[in-house]
C-alpha cells in the first residue's frame, strides 16, 4: 500500500514507453527515404505498418521481449524460440523453374521445381501477412566480404528475432554504405508465422521455402526457423559465384595461421565440427560455415557465426562460449527461469540449439574476413556413425575428388526435422541441401584449384570409434584437435603411414598425444568380425551412392573409392 503522502514509484519503462516508441518509429521510418516507393510498389501498406530498417540491436531486444516472449540470458544474449520448426525443412524447399536459370540448375529431390505463378501467389500471401503486422523489420546487408563478388541483400520480416538474426549473419553496412545502399540484389520476404496454402499447386505442406533466380527473391511461409534465411542466401551465392563470377563457393569453415599465414578450409555438414574446429586460439578465424575460394584468395560469405550449443562449455569451446553475450541470439535454448542461466545440456526443445553472433565476437577473428592467399590444407570432416573410418587419412588428389563428390557423413539429431539419431547420408560436395548447380561443376573447380596451388587434403572422422553408434563412443574432441594441430604444423606430412584396407586410405601410424588404437579403427574394436562386416557395409553404401557420378568423372577418380 502506498502512503498518501508518498509519490507512487513509476518505472522508467512506463514513464518513457510512449516517448521512446514514438521516437523510434519516426527515426527508423525516415531512414527508408527514397525506398518508400519500392515498398509501396511491392504491395506494402505504408499507412498501416511501421517499417524499422536496420534497427539498433537494443531496440530489437526490446521489441522481441515486449512482443515475442524473448528473455535476456544471464550473459546478456537474447533467448528466443522458433516455434514448431526447430530445424530446416529441406523437403519444402523449391526453386522456380524459369528461362534465365533452368539450364544451370541441378533439378531433382534437392532442387524441386516450382512454377512462376505459384511463386507469385506465395509472394502475395507473404506480403499480405506482413501488412497485418504493427512492425515490419527491414535489414539491408551484404553477402561476401570481397567487394568484387559481394551482393546486396534485403531481409523483410515480422519478427525482431529474425531481424537480429540476419543483422548478425549478414555483413553489417557502415552508415555511409547504408545511406548509399540503393537497390538490393536479393530480397527475402519472411512471413514464417503464416502458413502456405496446402492446396496451392506444388505445395507439399504448410511450409514453403522458395527461391526465384529471375526475380532474385526468396519467400518463406510456415516456418520461423531462422536458419532458412541463412541457407537461402548461401543457395543464392552457390548459384551466382560460379555462374556470374566464375568463383568457387563452398560449404566450409576457414582459418589462417597467425605466424605462417597458411589457410585451411574445413568441409563438412552440420554437426561434423566445422565451427568448433575452426575456432582455434592460435589461428585467425575467417569464418565458420560459408566461403568462396576466389582467384585471389578466400573470403567469408557471412558476417557472423551460427554455432551449435548442445553441451557447450567454457572448457571445451571457450571462444564460442564467450561469444554468448549482448547482441547474440540463443535459439531454442532452455534456461533456468530464476537465474536466466542457459542449460546447454537440456535438449527438451531440440538437440539443434544454436547461437548466432557477429564474427567480431570471436577475439581472434580475421576482420575483414578475407585473405589474399590460397589455401594450403583442405580438411574434409565426416561424422561416421558406423565407427569404421580412421580419425585422419591423407588423401590423394583423386581420393579428394571422390570424397568431395560422395560427401559421406551422418545427419546428427536436430539439424533437420525428424532426425532423432545419426543417419548415414551422402551429401555431395558436403552441401547437397544447398547445392544449386550439378555437383560435377563444383568438383571440377575444386580439383583445378587444388592442382594449381598444390593443396594437401585430409579426411578427418569426428564420429564414432570402438564401435558404431550406440556401442562405441564419439572420438574425443581433444584428440581431433591434436590431429588438426598436426596438420597445421606439417607434422603429418613427415609421418609414416599404413594402408587402411577396403577404403585404401593412408593412415598415420603415430601422432604424439593420440592413442595408437584410435588411429587405426580396427584396433579399437573388440569384436573384429563385426568391425569387418561394418566396413563392408559402409563400402557398399559408398559404391551405391557414387554410382550417380561415375559417368561424369575420370577413371582415376572412380577407382579412388573403396573396393570390395
Amino acid at each position: 500500500m502506498v502512503h498518501p503522502s508518498m509519490t507512487p514509484y513509476v518505472t522508467p519503462h512506463i514513464l518513457h514507453k510512449n516517448y521512446a516508441q514514438a521516437y523510434d518509429n519516426e527515426t527508423l521510418s525516415n531512414l527508408i527515404g527514397r525506398d518508400l516507393e519500392y515498398f509501396s510498389q511491392a504491395g506494402f501498406d505504408m499507412d498501416k505498418i511501421t517499417l524499422k530498417r536496420n534497427a539498433p540491436v537494443a531496440l530489437l531486444y526490446e521489441d522481441a521481449i515486449r512482443n515475442e516472449g524473448a528473455i535476456i540470458s544471464s550473459s546478456g544474449a537474447l533467448i528466443n524460440f522458433s516455434g514448431k520448426k526447430t530445424g530446416r525443412s529441406p523437403k519444402d524447399k523449391r526453386i522456380v523453374y524459369e528461362e534465365t536459370s533452368k539450364d544451370n540448375i541441378w533439378w531433382g529431390s534437392v532442387n524441386i521445381k516450382m512454377d512462376e505463378h505459384t511463386f507469385e501467389i506465395n509472394r502475395e500471401r507473404a506480403i499480405d501477412f506482413l501488412n497485418t503486422r504493427d512492425n515490419v523489420y527491414v535489414f539491408d546487408g551484404y553477402a561476401g566480404w570481397d567487394p568484387k563478388y559481394r551482393i546486396k541483400v534485403r531481409v523483410i520480416c515480422a519478427r525482431a528475432y529474425h531481424a537480429l538474426f540476419m543483422n548478425n549473419m549478414l555483413i553489417r553496412p557502415t552508415e555511409e554504405e547504408l545511406a548509399n545502399f540503393g537497390e538490393p540484389d536479393f530480397i527475402i520476404y519472411n512471413a514464417g508465422q503464416f502458413p502456405a496454402n496446402r492446396f496451392t499447386k506444388g505445395m507439399s505442406s504448410t511450409t514453403s521455402v522458395e527461391i526465384n533466380f529471375k526475380r532474385m527473391e526468396m519467400v518463406i511461409l510456415g516456418t520461423e526457423y531462422a536458419g532458412e534465411m541463412k541457407k537461402g542466401v548461401f543457395s543464392v551465392m552457390h548459384y551466382l559465384q560460379p555462374v556470374k563470377f566464375g568463383q568457387l563457393s563452398l560449404h566450409s569453415s576457414a582459418n589462417v595461421g597467425m605466424e605462417k599465414g597458411d589457410v585451411t578450409l574445413f568441409f563438412g555438414l552440420s554437426g561434423t565440427g566445422k565451427t568448433t574446429l575452426s575456432a582455434d586460439p592460435r589461428r585467425l578465424l575467417i569464418g565458420d560455415d560459408e566461403h568462396v575460394w576466389s582467384d585471389t584468395g578466400v573470403f567469408n560469405i557471412e558476417g557472423g557465426c551460427y554455432a551449435k550449443t548442445i553441451n557447450l562449455s567454457a572448457e571445451k569451446e571457450p571462444e564460442i562460449f564467450n561469444a554468448v553475450r549482448f547482441g547474440s541470439i540463443l535459439e531454442n535454448v532452455v534456461y533456468n527461469p530464476i537465474s536466466r542461466v542457459p542449460d546447454y545440456d537440456d535438449v527438451s526443445i531440440t538437440e539443434n540449439t544454436r547461437c548466432a553472433y557477429p564474427i567480431e565476437f570471436i577475439p581472434n577473428a580475421q576482420i575483414p574476413c578475407s585473405v589474399d592467399s590460397q589455401p594450403k590444407n583442405i580438411i574434409m570432416l565426416t561424422c561416421d556413425a558406423f565407427g569404421v573410418l580412421p580419425p585422419v587419412s591423407k588423401l590423394t588428389p583423386e581420393q579428394a575428388s571422390y570424397h568431395f563428390l560422395a560427401g559421406y557423413t551422418s545427419k546428427t539429431p536436430g539439424t533437420e526435422d525428424g532426425v532423432l539419431e545419426p543417419i548415414p547420408t551422402f551429401s555431395t560436395c558436403y552441401s547437397a541441401p544447398f547445392i544449386v548447380l550439378p555437383p560435377g561443376r563444383y568438383a571440377e573447380m575444386l580439383a583445378d584449384r587444388m592442382s594449381r596451388h598444390n593443396v594437401s587434403c585430409w579426411l578427418i572422422n569426428t564420429g564414432w570409434t570402438g564401435g558404431k553408434y550406440g556401442q562405441g563412443k564419439r572420438c574425443p574432441l581433444k584428440y581431433t584437435r591434436r590431429i588438426v594441430d598436426a596438420v597445421h604444423s606439417g607434422e603429418l606430412l613427415d609421418a609414416s603411414y599404413e594402408t587402411f584396407g577396403t577404403f585404401n586410405l593412408q593412415v598415420p601410424t603415430s601422432i604424439e598425444g593420440v592413442p595408437r588404437e584410435l588411429l587405426n579403427p580396427e584396433l579399437a574394436w573388440s569384436d573384429k568380425g563385426q568391425f569387418s562386416r561394418e566396413v563392408r557395409k559402409l563400402a557398399g553404401m559408398f559404391q551405391k551412392a557414387f554410382a550417380l557420378y561415375e559417368k561424369d568423372v575420370d577413371e582415376k577418380v572412380r577407382l579412388a573409392g573403396p573396393h570390395l
